[in-house]
């Protein structure tokens, strides 16, 4: 359902000429997922983790050269993922960025360091844990209540809850 949630958002929108980029491995499926649901391509970052603020992507994976992207998480949390693959996108002719994740963690004045690199348009998460109050800005923040409501009414049915948070 989440990336059913954010998919939504990203549908009005002109994705002509937009890659979903996912900054590691583990995003892979998800990645695909997302942008099977929007009818684009999609591409890789190989991505090493030293520390929490120490994040290198080794390559990116994928045909990115002049594309917007949108780059999917599942949380952001200090911001050097996300600076990471942008560096590694610039490298290649990065066009617009726009950065999607589900749970928006926002430590260490990410949002910040992120709404501040010149090729993000926006910064899109969910309402899954606190938005710190004075977000603003390129932020916007999608509700999971139409997520919360839709299990409860299935629950209430008799159907399947587990389908309901299955992309793919």
């Amino acid at each position: 359902m989440k990336l059913f949630e954010l998919a939504q958002h990203f549908k009005g929108q002109d994705l002509s000429n937009t890659v979903v980029v996912a900054p590691d491995f583990g995003r892979a499926k998800d990645a695909a997922a997302f942008a099977r649901r929007l009818g684009v391509g999609v591409a890789l970052g190989a991505k090493q983790r030293f520390s929490d603020t120490d994040v290198r992507i080794s390559a990116i994976i994928g045909e990115t050269a002049g594309k917007d992207v949108i780059i999917l998480d599942d949380e952001i949390a200090g911001g050097a993922t996300m600076i990471e693959v942008l560096d590694r996108l610039r490298e290649r002719g990065l066009g617009r960025a726009r950065i999607a994740c589900t749970h928006g963690l926002f430590g260490r004045h990410a949002l910040e360091r992120l709404a501040c690199q010149p090729e993000v348009d926006e910064i899109v998460t969910m309402n899954t844990v606190p938005i710190p109050p004075d977000a603003a800005g390129k932020l916007t923040v999608l509700s999971v209540a139409p997520a919360l409501a839709e299990a409860i009414r299935r629950i209430h049915v008799g159907e399947s809850v587990s389908e309901l948070f299955h992309d793919g």
